[in-house]
């Protein structure tokens, strides 16, 4: 990942290689393009993981 420290609980290199060219919003696909699908997915996965309301996910 750019410009951000890897958390012990982040999707691996080798998982995102096999996710990121199915998802949306990556470069050259249909739609607007993301921001940051890397970070989006691991806050769902965060969510996901520790019950906590949208609100509270960590900066």
């Amino acid at each position: 990942m750019e410009d951000e420290s890897i958390h012990r609980h982040d999707i691996s290199d080798e998982f995102w290689s096999k996710l990121e060219p199915i998802l949306p919003g990556r470069k050259g696909s249909w739609g607007g393009q993301a921001k940051d699908n890397r970070r989006f997915t691991n806050a769902v996965f965060w969510i996901l993981r520790t019950g906590a309301p949208w609100r509270d996910l960590p900066a």
